[in-house]
């Protein structure tokens, strides 16, 4: 073990932490010679506006990891509140009774050919790079165009979805 490792607060305790943090529900796609897919993600953000880059991070083992980094290109689908049956489709959840992630879920291609789901916010992305960090992969991705839902993200958070609820609709009902 190296020194680094003895420093690091222990698995438990960050996995305890993380469960506390809210984060959007998205899903990764990809279509392209390795295949078209599609993955439920938590780990999501924007890197930079010039030029315009988000990332997120994959099981570096998963199918999903690997078919973006051979495709070359990817979207980020950012799910709308209602779209939790979505998440779980793509989390694997149905994959026993369903074997085409996207069967039944309303989706098209965006106008650079990837998969994008109706209602979501979708970032489509030309791969930039993949960094391997422990068990995930940390990919990059340059945003070629965006389509704005125009709706409430889903979020995650200890174990179950949430909507997000601006304060000021909290303070109004409160305030009756």
């Amino acid at each position: 073990m190296s020194n680094t490792e003895q420093n690091l607060v222990a698995r438990d305790a960050f996995i305890s932490a993380m469960r506390g943090v809210a984060s959007s529900v998205t899903v990764v796609a990809t279509d392209g010679p390795a295949g078209k897919l599609g993955a439920t993600v938590s780990a999501f953000s924007s890197v930079s506006a010039d030029p315009p880059t988000v990332l997120v991070c994959l099981f570096a083992e998963s199918r999903i990891a690997k078919a973006v980094t051979e495709n070359g290109e990817f979207t980020v689908n950012v799910l709308a509140e209602g779209a939790s049956h979505v998440a779980d489709r793509f989390a694997g959840r149905h994959d026993r009774d369903v074997s085409d992630r996207f069967e039944g879920i309303a989706h098209g291609d965006t106008t650079h050919g990837m998969p994008g789901l109706s209602d979501a916010t979708v970032f489509c992305c030309d791969l930039d790079q993949a960094v391997r960090s422990g068990s995930h992969l940390i990919v990059l991705g340059h945003v070629r165009s965006v389509s704005d839902g125009q709706s409430r993200p889903l979020t995650y958070r200890d174990g179950c979805y949430h909507s997000v609820i601006p304060q000021d609709q909290i303070m109004a009902v409160a305030a009756e």
